[in-house]
């Protein structure tokens, strides 16, 4: 097997090639595959050029990576210093008349820190705007290059030998086999009991009472999902994934190829404020004053635009925080049905999709219309709703009030995700509320991890960032609100200085006149 330079790998990604590096072997991804990928493109867009080793090891089965060999072209020198992948710097591939060319999407926006007060971020960070035209028309060797890192190397590749070794002891520990019985068998219970009072509570005229319980349903379920969609389940794709269809699309009215989509780009560029789709909010929530500047999202393909209504929402966003949480299941609507009209491959799943929601508009329309009045179907709607709200409040929770800052492609999986991500702290007898998942720290370094596991793998985690001296981030479900209210207030603060120094600007010009 040939090995490569650094001088290659780079000229072979700028010539077009997908090439990411695992293990010291370079997988060359074909376009088929990169349009196909269950993950999505972007998850491995993000990688080119890098080693993504941890990553890949903890999204996959062991099948998966076995036939991963398959795309093996050439190895490489280790430890691998990363290249910056191009998307990082507003460049994708798009198909013309002519073939696939090089497109600039967005490019960086020099001096976005110092000019909203982010005297601590590294000069190195990139963020995003919309591009205004180059004369470069694709990027070169300084494109791909990532500007020097505070991080010490050997420090970041401790920090990934060591969780190799904790990964291995989860393995033989057992925890990546599903307990079906005591974990999903309350669970299941559960669900039983809330359809068994949904329906006892609509057929008896209890409105309210049946659309509690049939938020309370979704709410439980939402958990059940999210596992079926990281394969953590059967651990076979095709079993999990239509039985996440059954559960998020016919029972949920929500896509599970979107939260796929979007999910996996969380997972692996956690509180980016460029590519993280989990915290770009825009006119309604900027955890970082680095949104006002009018960002470019890589995912959304779209500028978040600080607009008069950005600016409206965002001078209280602190002030409506629950009251836009508590409505937050209508843009998980809005998200789904958009990437199926607009994004999503015209696939098999595609189609189980559209006829699952197609059905569940069906039965829950249904419910609504047998309701008889339409002041009272809507008070169901609205309540069926926002009782799911607090699902929404503890995701947001787990990462709101971390760092946003981008330390460059030098930085490791586990570290990434200790410095991004906390845990709720909640009592055992109340972990059901949480569906387990407010041990987010755990669940970012292992995703494919069952849910009923991670409490056990939490405690191995905690001793490993503990001899890492790493942050363990973790508070109680109040202070959590209470910090994440405090980084919206700041953001909130900012942005009327930000109005203020613009309406003195419009005066002096006017003067000027």
């Amino acid at each position: 097997m040939p090995v490569w330079s650094r001088q290659e790998i780079e000229s072979r990604i700028l010539a077009g090639e997908t090439l990411v590096i695992r293990h010291g072997l370079v997988h060359r991804i074909p376009q088929k595959w990169l349009a196909n990928h269950p993950g999505g493109a972007l998850a491995i867009l993000h990688f080119v050029g890098r080693d993504a080793s941890e990553e890949i090891d903890a999204y996959h089965s062991d099948d998966t990576l076995r036939r991963m060999k398959n795309y093996v072209v050439a190895k490489v020198e280790e430890p691998w210093a990363p290249l910056l992948p191009p998307v990082m710097s507003g460049w994708v591939r798009r198909l013309g008349p002519r073939g696939e060319h090089w497109h600039r999407e967005a490019e960086h926006e020099e001096g976005i820190n110092a000019e909203h007060g982010e005297h601590d971020a590294p000069p190195f960070q990139i963020l995003l705007v919309k591009s205004h035209g180059t004369t470069a028309n694709a990027p070169s060797s300084t494109t791909i290059q990532p500007a020097p890192s505070s991080l010490s190397p050997e420090v970041q590749q401790q920090h990934v030998s060591a969780y190799r070794t904790l990964h291995a002891q989860i393995k033989k520990a057992g925890l990546y086999d599903t307990n079906y019985i005591s974990g999903y068998g309350p669970e299941f219970l559960r669900y039983t009991l809330l359809v068994a009072i949904t329906l006892i509570a609509y057929s008896k005229s209890y409105f309210i009472i049946a659309a509690i319980s049939q938020g309370l349903l979704w709410h439980q379920l939402a958990f059940f999902a999210h596992d079926l969609g990281h394969c953590s389940v059967t651990h076979k794709w095709l079993w999990d994934r239509l039985l996440a269809i059954f559960v998020t699309d016919f029972l949920g009215g929500l896509s599970i190829g979107w939260w796929v989509d979007n999910h996996n780009i969380h997972h692996l560029v956690t509180n980016h404020p460029s590519h993280d789709p989990d915290i770009q909010h825009i006119p309604f929530f900027a955890i970082s004053p680095v949104f006002l500047k009018g960002l470019w999202s890589s995912y959304y393909k779209r500028v978040m635009a600080f607009d008069g209504a950005a600016s409206l929402f965002l001078k209280v966003q602190h002030r409506i925080f629950y009251v836009v949480m508590s409505m937050a299941r209508f843009n998980l609507y809005a998200n789904s049905y958009g990437f199926l009209a607009i994004r999503a491959r015209r696939t098999w799943d595609w189609y189980a999709e559209v006829g699952s929601l197609i059905a569940f508009w069906s039965w829950y329309g249904t419910m609504l219309y047998g309701i008889g009045s339409w002041k009272t179907a809507l008070v169901y709607l609205l309540i069926s709703h926002i009782v799911t709200s607090p699902l929404h409040i503890q995701i947001v929770l787990s990462h709101f009030s971390r760092s946003t800052t981008d330390l460059g492609p030098q930085e490791s999986f586990p570290h990434r995700q200790l410095r991004t991500t906390t845990d709720v702290i909640c009592p055992p007898s109340l972990a059901f509320l949480h569906g387990g998942l407010h041990l987010q720290v755990t669940h970012h370094l292992f995703p494919r991890l069952p849910r009923h596991s991670l409490l056990a793998a939490s405690k191995l985690v905690k001793v490993y960032a503990k001899e890492q001296g790493l942050e363990y981030a973790e508070f109680g479900f109040i202070q959590g609100n209470e910090e994440v209210r405090n980084v919206l207030q700041e953001v909130a603060r900012q942005v009327g200085i930000v109005k203020m120094v613009a309406e003195v600007n419009i005066k002096e010009a006017m003067k000027a006149m």
